[in-house]
Formats: structure tokens, sequence, C-alpha cells
């Protein structure tokens, strides 16, 4: 529930930002996952989506998760609302985004989804990583940057997960083992590709379809980083309609054999899930290991 202090806060730099008085005439609550609270705000100015959380809980979150979507939007690639604010008030911390209206998928709906991925993965750097480190989920990401692709996925993704995973007493020794064999062979395994620019947690849940009837990305965990990983994790849990793939694959081909390499990227985000929800990721993360 948005409490009247916020609001207030939130109307005077509305206000503000709009350079006319703007007042909230209601709040529609959304879903904001486990970690933060959001509504939907309907004002005299239009409609807006303001999300928040624990400022002490979480440093920083939404400030780099307002530097991602602004470094996706200029891309130019795919639909990501645009960042009207990001502040503190108090104790809690906010963003304010542009509202994107739901609308019905167009004809060539994962197609075009497929396609515009592509292009947004054309976007490159010099380096796997980022400038700053950010979030996934609650969790820390760290993007320490390096020009080796798989040096940065085994340093800044895996073994990240698994010391948390350690010192949480969530990582059975012999599993332990099998990741330390897997990195010496990991390298002959994927494919030496320039960095692409990341969604960085692109699941079912983390697309929108917008008025114009084409998808669009929120809550992403951005960052320089293989352009398979985003591929891999869209299939994790169920996969998106395979048009998307077949389109994406048009546009951007992926080298032969990118079915078979998805089970290892989705090693990191399952192992996010075995640190924020429990041990009953591993049989995956184990099934995966025994594979390779």
């Amino acid at each position: 529930m948005l409490q009247e202090n916020l609001k207030a806060h939130v109307e005077i730099e509305l206000s503000s930002i709009n350079n006319k008085p703007t007042n909230i005439l209601g709040t529609k609550p959304l879903s904001g996952g486990c970690i933060n609270e959001s509504v939907q705000l309907k004002t005299n100015n239009g409609f807006y989506f303001l999300k928040w959380n624990d400022a002490k809980a979480y440093p920083l979150m939404f400030e780099t998760e307002a530097k991602g979507l602004k470094l996706l939007l200029s891309a130019g690639a795919i639909g990501v609302p645009k960042v009207v604010s990001r502040s503190e008030f108090e104790n809690t911390s906010y963003l304010l985004l542009e509202f994107i209206e739901a609308g019905k998928e167009i004809k060539n709906y994962y197609e075009t989804f497929g396609t515009n991925l592509a292009r947004l993965h054309k976007c490159s750097d010099n380096d796997f990583g980022l400038e700053y480190n950010n979030y996934i989920g609650s969790l820390k990401q760290y993007n320490k940057q390096n020009s080796d692709g798989v040096t940065f996925f085994i340093e800044q993704r895996l073994q990240k997960q698994l010391s948390l995973a350690q010192e949480n007493g969530l990582l059975p020794l012999e599993l332990k083992r099998k990741f330390e064999t897997f990195f010496e062979r990991l390298p002959d395994l994927i494919p030496n590709e320039k960095p692409a620019l990341l969604h960085g947690d692109l699941w079912s849940g983390n697309f929108i379809t917008g008025k114009n009837g084409a998808a669009w990305l929120i809550d992403p965990a951005v960052y320089y980083g293989f352009r398979e990983i985003d591929i891999a994790m869209s299939r994790l849990f169920g996969g998106f309609n395979h048009s998307f793939y077949s389109s994406y694959n048009n546009a951007f081909p992926m080298e032969p054999g990118w079915e078979q390499r998805l089970d290892y990227y989705n090693l990191y985000p399952l192992l996010v899930h075995v640190n924020l929800f429990g041990s009953s990721y591993l049989k995956q993360i184990e099934s995966i290991l025994s594979k390779f």
C-alpha cells in the first residue's frame, strides 16, 4: 500500500518534472515480485508505474536498474519503459517509470520479439561485464569487466554464486568438485563471440505486451555477455514460442550446437535459485553437470 507521505513526495516530484501541478488521483496495486511493492499511478497528467522497497536492504538496486533500462533503451532495438525518476525518501528507495498500457499481441508477435532481441544483441562492447554491479532478483550481480568471456562467466557468474551457496551450507562437496572439472572444459564448450548487450534475466515474467502489440522488456539484470545466455534463460521455465527462436536465428544466426549449450548457461540462474529458494534446484544442476 502506498503510504501518504511517499505519495505526497512523489506528487511534488512529478509536479517538478512536468513543470505543472500533478496530483495522484488513484492507485492500482500491481505485482512487484517478492522484493518490491508496486502500483499504477493515475494522475491528472497521465499514468505512471511506481515501485519501491527498503533502501537499506537493497542499496543501489533501483539506481542500477534505472541505468540498465536506459542502456537498453539507448539501443533502440526493443520496447523498454522510460525512466521518469529514481530517488529515495526517508528509508524508502523508489523507481518511477513510464506506464506501459497493455495491448493485444500483434500478428507474428514472437517473430518480431526474436528479431528485436537479435537487434539488441548486436550492440556490443569491448569487455564482458559492466562498469557497475547490479542485481539479479534480490541478489547482487557482480560485473567486473574482463576481455575473456569464459573467464567472466566462471568468475563473475558461477563462482560468485557457488561461494554464496557454500557460505549458506547449500553446496555439497561433490558438486563443487564437478564444477571445478566443468570449468576446465568450458573454454572448449562455448563459442568465442563478442560480448552482447543482454537483458540478463529473460524469462516469461520479465516481458509484457504493450499497447502497440509488441513485447516490452522489464526488470532487467543488464550486462554484456554471451548472447546465448538470454536465449538459455528464455528456455529455463518452459520456453517461448518456437517462432521466437527461428526468427532470432534468421536475424542473427547462432553457432551450431546452440541448443546443446543452453544448459551450461542456465547453471547461473539455477545457482541463483538455490541461493534464493533452497536446495531443491540442486538436482537440476547435477543433471546438467553429468551431461557434459
